[in-house]
């Protein structure tokens, strides 16, 4: 429980293990004395991290500030979450100062968690507590304060892991994923690292062995539906490349592949956090030692 002293980034998994370490307390049969225990071994690691920081004032808040870059701003270049996808039509940087800002994002985050954290304070199962990883994490990517575009890396992990229960939303997600850090990779000159692991996920995950196209019933419409934006970010790979963007619009592209994922990552945390809440109705899924 220590991850809030590692990185600003480990935060985004936290409301999923306390949720489902709570969930897990209040099912025993003295809740009070294990949360309580709980409670204890959280202060105390808390207290053993920070022991070295807490002999001036100064220390401690030079760790804070390491952990929460306030100073930099809500977010940077175009990365594909709420703030940073609507600051085209609302300027959050120039009407509103950093405390408001500050507070607004803590709100949208809280909330954005909150029915993930519930339902495995409620129920909790080892299913259930991966998709509550899933929808955490992306509760944070998207509206947390000062997201980096490698942080969609964050969501990722616990997709994966989900890879065998939800093999359409992990090939679904994983695409969109690193097309996001796609002008991150470019200016880094790693296109060519890119291509091939890109690459080497379509042939593992189209192999004739894998689940894919196993159960899978989509209709016409939805299947054109979840076309236009992947035909869209197929063009937009060979675009940025290729073509100089308007210099009106020096950063068109970019914000054009922003729209995209962002718009798919949305959709992709309203249907795992009603997978998740769904588990409450399949119980028969949620003790499988195969899920972890």
């Amino acid at each position: 429980m220590g991850i809030f002293d590692i990185l600003q980034m480990s935060m985004y998994f936290a409301p999923a293990f306390f949720g489902h370490l709570l969930g897990k307390c209040l099912k025993r049969k003295y809740p009070i004395v294990e949360i309580m225990k709980l409670g204890f071994v959280v202060l105390g690691t808390f207290a053993l991290v920070w022991w070295p920081y807490l002999h001036s004032y100064e220390a401690a808040m030079q760790v804070i500030s390491r952990l929460a870059p306030f100073e930099r701003g809500i977010y940077e270049d175009y990365v594909a979450n709420f703030w940073c996808t609507t600051s085209v039509l609302i300027k959050w940087k120039r009407l509103y100062a950093i405390k408001s800002l500050k507070l607004m994002s803590l709100s949208a985050t809280i909330l954005a968690f909150l029915p993930s954290f519930i339902q495995q304070v409620k129920s909790p199962s080892n299913l259930g507590f991966l998709y509550s990883l899933l929808n955490s994490s992306f509760s944070f990517y998207l509206f947390s304060y000062q997201v980096h575009e490698k942080s969609i890396l964050l969501p990722l992990l616990p997709a994966s892991l989900l890879a065998l229960h939800e093999p359409h939303l992990h090939g679904w997600f994983t695409y969109y994923a690193l097309f996001s850090m796609y002008p991150l990779i470019c200016r880094d000159q790693l296109l060519l690292q890119y291509i091939a692991v890109l690459g080497l996920f379509v042939l593992i995950y189209y192999s004739p062995g894998g689940n894919y196209g196993k159960g899978m019933k989509i209709s016409s419409g939805t299947m054109a539906v979840l076309s236009l934006p992947l035909l869209c970010s197929i063009l937009l790979h060979t675009m940025y490349l290729q073509i100089e963007p308007p210099k009106r619009y020096p950063f068109l592209f970019d914000a054009l592949i922003m729209f995209i994922c962002f718009s798919q990552f949305i959709i992709l945390t309203l249907y795992t956090n009603y997978k998740q809440w769904m588990l409450d109705f399949h119980p028969r899924h949620v003790g499988s030692k195969k899920d972890l």
